[in-house]
């Protein structure tokens, strides 16, 4: 079970408004402090796991922040329609485009998804998988 999540960030300022244009819409709730941002989504009742944390931060030793090479974080939309939308808003919120939504050929027929770079370069991949909606095929 993935406890948590971290991307490095240069511009905690800049990375907040990308973020804030993609997270709080999924259910996540931002706390703030000198050490970066904290993004967690609501821990379910009961003996289940909580969801993973994201935090945003700088660098522990201090160098600039650089993306992974081959390292994507990867964000469950409610529907296709959430997908698109949020594209859209944390494109216009700094980010930028690395693969508009979309169903991919590779993946299976409901796999919806869009992908961004936040403004560190970090790979950000949203993705709904409702079968309820209609699919590639369809």
């Amino acid at each position: 079970m993935i406890a948590y999540v971290t991307v490095g960030a240069d511009d905690i300022a800049r990375a907040k408004r990308f973020y804030a244009a993609l997270l709080p819409p999924l259910g996540y709730a931002l706390t703030e402090g000198p050490e970066g941002l904290s993004y967690v989504l609501p821990a379910p009742p009961g003996p289940f796991p909580a969801p993973p944390d994201f935090y945003v931060k700088p660098t522990f030793d201090g160098r600039p922040a650089s993306a992974g090479n081959g390292a994507m974080v990867a964000f469950e939309a409610r529907s296709q329609r959430q997908v698109r939308e949020l594209h859209a808003a944390a494109v216009a919120a700094g980010g930028s485009d690395e693969g508009r939504p979309g169903f991919r050929a590779a993946y299976g027929p409901q796999f919806y998804v869009g992908y961004l770079r936040d403004p560190q370069g970090n790979k950000i991949a949203l993705f709904s998988s409702d079968p309820g909606e209609p699919g590639r095929d369809a």
